[in-house]
């Protein structure tokens, strides 16, 4: 190993151990992430449910699990189960552009003023 790589190293070692000092761009990802975190957590829960409600809805047509559940025909609840699992599917990403419009709109003058101060210096 080469002295510069050597340096290279140690320096990346080095960064771990010396304070950070915050930034504006610091607060600026921070106001940022904290505008869109409340909509991707909706996303995220609300497409995983619309996806194991749709799950259960094939199970219940394609496996005899309606059978155990005292079912005699599985064919048209299943069904329709399995398209309201669909529909929230469907729903979830115009969900998420409205959650995340609204967002940007509460936190637009922040962030704008905090970018202004970063851009003009």
């Amino acid at each position: 190993m080469n002295k510069n790589d050597q340096s290279f190293i140690a320096q990346r070692i080095r960064a771990h151990y010396i304070e950070k000092q915050a930034t504006e761009l610091d607060a600026l990802r921070a106001l940022d992430a904290e505008a869109r975190r409340p909509a991707n957590i909706f996303a995220y829960i609300f497409g995983s449910v619309g996806a194991i409600v749709c799950g259960a809805g094939m199970s219940l047509v394609m496996t005899e699990i309606g059978s155990y559940l005292g079912m005699e025909s599985t064919m048209l609840p299943g069904i329709l189960i399995g398209l309201v699992g669909l529909a929230m599917a469907a729903m979830n990403y115009p969900l998420y552009k409205r959650i995340l419009s609204a967002r940007m709109r509460r936190y637009r003058d922040k962030i704008l003023a905090l970018s202004d101060g970063i851009i003009n210096e």
